[in-house]
């Protein structure tokens, strides 16, 4: 079943695969990682390719499945809510830990914050048999953990606020 809403003043889609399409054959090249290693309360980052581009995804849990986010801010897009060692959950929103922004997790509604109204990037993905799977046509799984980009959220430019507590 896949659930995907679109919202309409952009044709954007918005939401998340949550479980196997009828005519989808899991792969292990697009094989992600065990639903179980998904946490509850953060994230697991993985990266995946479009052509020659790197592009970094957050995985988050929802009561009934998972769901996939380009892992950057509305924002600010050279914030990463995942740097390599998990990105804040709180009370079901996934949270910008620079400006305070959260982000609903089933939806990548942004409902607090500077980018409040905008959404996230979603990337499908589908769980089977206890393993989540890349079903994003545009994209190839990479590899788990941060890409080989340089991380441009590091430190505090600008004088950003962070609220980190650091």
């Amino acid at each position: 079943m896949v659930v995907v809403a679109v919202e309409p003043a952009t044709d954007r889609k918005v939401g998340v695969t949550l479980a196997r399409t009828p005519d989808m054959e899991p792969s292990d090249d697009r094989r992600i990682a065990p639903l179980s290693d998904v946490p509850e309360d953060g994230t697991l980052l993985f990266t995946v390719r479009e052509g020659f581009d790197e592009r970094e995804v957050v995985l988050v849990r929802l009561a009934d499945g998972v769901a996939a986010w380009e892992n950057y801010c509305q924002h600010w897009t050279d914030v990463r809510f995942d740097k390599g060692s998990g990105g804040m959950v709180r009370n079901g929103e996934l949270v910008c830990q620079k400006h305070g922004a959260t982000f609903e997790t089933d939806t990548g509604y942004c409902d607090f914050g500077p980018c409040e109204g905008a959404y996230l990037d979603r990337v499908a993905v589908a769980v089977h048999d206890g393993d989540v799977y890349l079903t994003d046509e545009d994209y190839e799984f990479d590899s788990l953990g941060p890409s080989e980009d340089r991380d441009l959220s590091t430190g505090s430019p600008g004088g950003r606020i962070d609220f980190t507590g650091s």
